[in-house]
């Protein structure tokens, strides 16, 4: 008796030990992991941020606007992860039956024949299961039965699995935003850059027009002895080169409306613009607010958030399984060996029993599980706090763009008005003998140069202001 005092009290403290030990859960600091970027951008506190406008607001092309409502509504990519996030929410129901009693009702029938010259045969040929009534071989059993199991959650293992799906969840639905914010800013960039696909055809095509009529001047002097077939040549080998440049523009287009149908899940859509757009709404501020509200706005931020808590609450379950777990199994039901007979009083049956089960030997798979989950904690923090560096240092780099781009387009529009009138004085000096063709070809050259660079300077600020908003968390309200 004393020994089994002893074994009692070892089992108690035991547990008490391994509930100590496994209450020591880590909790991750994710204020402390905020602390990695710097409070402010430039200095300056003002919360104003363009990430709160609704992307109908900050994009006002309805042309633009029809191409994102025709994505969200048909873009494939999207479709299927909606499909995730709708498997990750069946996964809350499937974590929270675990920890709900399972009451399961079991008809049965049996048949059983014992040999005569047999222990059990020989007995049932001398008893009776009812008065004056011979055991029958073979015997029937018929039994109505409900089971019932219970896993006693004490240590909350099983609602601790429950809640980190929640937060897997809560994190799909994090990265469906950031799918749509994604889906948004590429849509508006490709729209941008087929705008400016369409200025530069119309560039082109202009100067077509101007280089065909240069040909036709020079070919007449050459006529009149006052240039050489050279000449002629010169200006012939320039307009086919611009004509190539046109068909690979042409090119260019069609790829990048290919490229619209298909982020829009559309394959026969037709891509209605409106190239001027692409000169418009280049004074409009962006507000970038505080680094702070990164945490609020940005999607990728939010979802890896949302893993890291689940990991966290990983981590305590794994600890948890090292406790002993507690189950009722119950049994209840109706039993005989005929169907006249089975709803008799003395036909009920029941038992039941309160289970412990303590993991003390062969704690190798417990203990890989446990080390898998700090693993995938550890991964789930630095995603986080590699999500936030990115999002902080994306910010900083589009608003250097956007300044910068500024800077160039003043510079490169300068640049633009002075060749176009290069254009002209050498086409008149050339007509009047004083200048040579090749200063002609040269300025026409350079002036078509500068206006294509000048519409990739117009694509580039546009282009900055979308990553910018993107950067900032906008495009998925």
């Amino acid at each position: 008796m004393k020994t089994m005092h002893l074994t009692n009290r070892f089992i108690i403290v035991f547990s008490w030990v391994l509930l100590a030990a496994g209450c020591k859960v880590r909790q991750t600091n994710i204020d402390q992991s905020k602390s990695l970027i710097p409070s402010t951008y430039n200095g300056s506190n003002d919360t104003t941020n363009s990430a709160y406008l609704q992307w109908r607001i900050f994009f006002k092309d309805p042309q633009l606007q029809s191409l994102i409502d025709t994505a969200l509504k048909n873009n494939r990519e999207l479709l299927i992860y909606s499909q995730e996030v709708t498997a990750l929410k069946a996964e809350i129901k499937e974590k929270k039956a675990e920890y709900i009693p399972f009451i399961n009702f079991s008809p049965e029938y049996g048949l059983e024949k014992e040999p005569r010259f047999t222990r059990h045969g020989a007995l049932d040929e001398h008893l009776d299961i009812e008065p004056g009534k011979r055991i029958p071989n073979p015997l029937q059993d018929y039994r109505l039965k409900l089971d019932f199991a219970w896993e006693i959650d004490v240590w909350k293992k099983l609602r601790s699995a429950k809640k980190a799906a929640e937060y897997r969840y809560l994190a799909g639905i994090e990265g469906r935003n950031f799918l749509i914010s994604q889906l948004v800013s590429e849509i508006a960039e490709s729209y941008y850059e087929l705008l400016a696909l369409d200025n530069l055809l119309e560039l082109v095509n202009q100067n077509i027009s101007i280089q065909e009529k240069a040909l036709e001047v020079v070919q007449q002097q050459k006529n009149a002895a006052k240039v050489t077939q050279l000449a002629v040549n010169r200006f012939e080998a320039q307009l086919n080169n611009t004509i190539a440049l046109k068909y690979q523009i042409l090119q260019k287009i069609q790829a990048q409306e290919n490229k619209l149908r298909f982020l829009t899940g559309s394959p026969n859509l037709q891509i209605q613009r409106n190239k001027e757009t692409l000169f418009q709404d280049l004074n409009d501020s962006i507000f970038i607010g505080v680094p702070l509200q990164l945490f609020y706005n940005r999607p990728d931020i939010r979802r890896a958030e949302k893993e890291l808590m689940a990991a966290d609450l990983d981590v305590y379950s794994a600890r948890m399984a090292f406790m002993p777990a507690f189950g009722l199994v119950n049994s209840f039901g109706l039993g005989a060996y005929s169907g006249s007979v089975l709803f008799n009083p003395e036909s009920m049956m029941l038992n039941g029993a309160l289970e412990m089960i303590t993991p003390l030997i062969n704690r190798n798979a417990l203990n890989a599980m446990l080390q898998k989950a700090k693993a995938r904690q550890k991964q789930a923090i630095y995603n986080y706090e590699q999500a936030m560096i990115k999002a902080f240092l994306e910010v900083k780099t589009q608003v250097a763009n956007i300044e910068n781009f500024r800077m160039a387009l003043q510079r490169k529009i300068y640049q633009v008005d002075i060749l176009n009138q290069s254009v002209g004085i050498s086409n008149n000096l050339f007509l009047s003998a004083k200048a040579d063709y090749a200063e002609v070809l040269l300025t026409q050259r350079e002036a078509l140069e500068a206006k294509v660079e000048l519409i990739e300077n117009y694509l580039q600020y546009n282009q900055s202001r979308i990553m910018l908003y993107k950067s900032l968390g906008g495009g998925w309200k």
